[in-house]
């Protein structure tokens, strides 16, 4: 990709109208002193003292947070939130963001907000250490009407989109967003507009998924299509293109340290590296910067190999930033690709 390129595709990212619907999440840090732990007087164990509080979008919230960094005009989150005080942090966190509209997002006290909270201990000099995390979820089954809001709401919004992306987080199938019904309103939204892209991402893999575009990781790619999750780079860019094929869609297969992979029906695969590490890393979020980057570009007319480029730069931007779920501006990444040159508009 040229320098010239880059900037033919990025400025398109201000007009461009993309979709969520997935599981968002309340990501809440809680930042520690460790020179102010004390000892509890009424339990003898030791107190870690809260200097600071940091509360952003989470989950699917993690790609909106990076399709906002990259500049893109309007995103809509269709989710759900509950009428909780994590709920109203969880809006406020949305609401603070430019281009992001909440007309499709769910407010409902059938359902709590689904929460991480990552106690980070702070130490001069060193990265922040991240405590056991304390989550809030939900193990029961969406309600209907949920449900059923959350269905009126991806149709309108993908009546308007430039792309959309389902991203299903939880960890207990129709416990989320994208319930059984959900997923069988965006086949339909696949079946009536088959030029619009559609990715889609789970934390459980993508069995039962409708026909749209795949983003897996190796493990995931091996429990839907039988292969090792340490197969040569060969025989993933094959299976790829057969899940390709079988979907009439592209694939793509994040793979580490290996970086990634896309395929397409017709039979072609491309795979592009990791860009090199320049110090202490910080995996969480890569993927939904992966996510961000893969759509942000197909929506504005990258070819595949072109949105992979992009995706392994906001990738590797994202995993420098320690103690935060990071995001990758597009000034960062023509940065990082082509110096100076890129990085303006």
């Amino acid at each position: 990709m040229t320098p010239e390129r880059f900037r033919d595709i990025t400025s398109r990212y201000p007009v461009l109208k993309l979709a969520i619907v997935g599981d968002f999440c309340l990501d809440r840090y809680f930042d520690i002193d460790p020179a102010r732990q004390e000892i509890s007087i009424e339990t003898n164990l030791p107190v870690h003292n809260v200097v600071g509080t940091r509360c952003f979008p989470g989950a699917a919230g993690t790609i909106l947070n990076n399709l906002v960094a990259l500049g893109v005009g309007t995103v809509w989150p269709v989710g759900f939130a509950g009428d909780d005080a994590e709920g109203w942090e969880l809006s406020r966190a949305l609401r603070g963001k430019a281009g992001v509209v909440l007309d499709h997002f769910v407010s409902t006290p059938e359902r709590k907000t689904f929460t991480y909270t990552k106690p980070l201990l702070h130490r001069p000099g060193q990265p922040p250490e991240e405590l056991s995390r304390l989550d809030q979820k939900n193990w029961t089954p969406t309600p209907a009407a949920v449900s059923d809001a959350l269905i009126s709401a991806a149709k309108a919004v993908a009546a308007e989109a430039d792309a959309l992306i389902v991203m299903d987080q939880v960890d207990l199938a129709g416990t989320g967003v994208v319930t059984e019904a959900v997923l069988g309103a965006v086949g339909g939204i696949a079946s009536a507009r088959p030029v619009l892209p559609i990715i889609a991402d789970s934390r459980r893999g993508l069995g039962g998924f409708p026909q749209v575009i795949f983003k897996m990781n190796a493990a995931e790619l091996a429990a839907l299509s039988g292969a090792s999750p340490t197969a040569s780079l060969e025989e993933i860019q094959q299976r790829a293109v057969a899940l390709a094929r079988r979907n009439a869609r592209p694939v793509f297969i994040t793979l580490s340290e290996r970086g990634i992979v896309g395929a397409v029906p017709s039979g072609e695969a491309w795979h592009r590296p990791c860009l090199p590490i320049r110090g202490p890393i910080d995996i969480v979020g890569a993927g939904d910067s992966v996510t961000a980057n893969l759509t942000a570009a197909l929506a504005a007319g990258a070819t595949i190999p072109e949105a992979l480029e992009l995706a392994m730069a906001g990738a590797n931007i994202v995993i420098h930033q320690l103690g935060t779920t990071g995001t990758a501006s597009v000034a960062q990444i023509g940065a990082l690709l082509f110096g100076g040159e890129g990085a303006a508009h």
